[in-house]
């Protein structure tokens, strides 16, 4: 659905003594989409992942590389065939971008008045009826059937951002790109939102691309994932693969933030009570992911080596129908015992990380 090829955008400007210099946005970046996935693109503030979501539909046009949508190189097209493409690509971003004086009917009828058809083709004035009946579709859509003739400054932030979804699907695009769509809400709406247009992907198979700097918005409704850093793309695969087995540091640092797993290292660096051992005990970290994940590894093991197993807390979650999760043990029991046990573990799948020993 969408193939990014060798895309690279430096902005140009003089720096504070007049002379000239580029800050390089986005770096030989090459992406594909696939059609009907939800695809994230993460990275911290500064790393080029708002700049390349702006290169898909070409509100920033790359200065060199290829953006091929649906088939179609976007770069090669006149200015009036680029439009006609963008009625496909459907824009959502952060600060919801309303107009105030309209109503929110009126905020969803804007892109399609002049301009549409019932299959979403470009081409003649629409009736008034027949755009009437598309925003009534639509606010239905969104779960905004009573909000018609309320205006923005009448809605709240989540009701702001449903609008603006549905005034993006409003010309029927087959690809939503969402420009940290979620991160002026409050959790609880942001998660609303998210699962909104998960269930829009479902229904209505649309592509969906999701910039964000918020990990847990990748790992609740993505398929695939990129992870950007200084202009590059450092890491990409399936959601579960970036979950269960990061190649890049800045990709664990943001698995990370997703698990209270890594309180262990506040209490370790605090050297409070609960991580005190004795001789005889070792603190460990136990990575699991896929099927060992529902095994009855503690008790098998606890009985086969004679070891006892005290589970400090642990964190399991489901990414796209998978287990995947980690406990923290402290292991008590001779040395040899211990041994075993660790080497057991990892006979079975599961990654285990000695953090202290007694």
């Amino acid at each position: 659905m969408i193939e990014l090829k060798n895309i690279s955008k430096t902005f140009r400007g003089k720096n504070p003594v007049g002379l000239a210099h580029g800050v390089h946005a986005v770096r030989n970046v090459n992406l594909s989409v696939g059609e009907g996935d939800i695809f994230g693109v993460i990275g911290f503030s500064g790393a080029g992942k708002s700049t390349l979501v702006r290169c898909i539909n070409l509100l920033e046009r790359p200065d060199e590389g290829e953006v091929i949508v649906n088939g179609e190189d976007l770069m090669k097209l006149s200015g009036n065939e680029l439009r006609l493409a963008r009625k496909k690509i459907g824009m959502v971003f952060q600060h919801f971008n309303l107009f105030r004086s309209r109503t929110v009917a009126g905020n969803i009828a804007f892109p399609i008045k002049h301009d549409w058809q019932p299959d979403g083709s470009a081409g003649g004035r629409a009736s008034r009826q027949a755009v009437e009946e598309r925003v009534r579709a639509l606010l239905d859509m969104v779960g905004l059937a009573d909000k018609t003739n309320a205006y923005p400054s009448q809605l709240s932030g989540g009701q702001k951002q449903r609008v603006g979804i549905a005034r993006a699907l409003a010309s029927n695009p087959s690809i939503l790109l969402c420009d940290e769509a979620t991160s002026a809400l409050d959790p609880q709406t942001a998660q609303s939102i998210l699962a909104l247009l998960k269930e829009l992907n479902r229904k209505l198979g649309i592509t969906i691309v999701i910039i964000t700097h918020e990990m847990k918005v990748i790992k609740s409704i993505c398929g695939h994932a990129a992870v950007m850093d200084s202009g590059e793309i450092v890491e990409q695969g399936s959601v579960f693969d970036i979950f269960s087995n990061p190649q890049k540091q800045i990709t664990r640092d943001f698995t990370a933030t997703t698990s209270h797993l890594n309180k262990i290292n506040e209490l370790l660096a605090e050297d409070t009570p609960l991580t005190r051992l004795e001789s005889n005990q070792i603190l460990a970290r136990f990575s699991y992911s896929g099927p060992n994940t529902v095994d009855a590894l503690i008790s098998t093991s606890s009985q086969r080596f004679n070891v006892k197993l005290n589970i400090i807390f642990g964190d399991l979650d489901i990414i796209q129908e998978k287990p995947i999760g980690g406990l923290i043990v402290i292991l008590e029991g001779e040395k040899d015992a211990l041994e075993k046990t660790m080497e057991w573990f990892r006979d079975k799948g599961v990654l285990v990380e000695v953090l202290k020993h007694g």
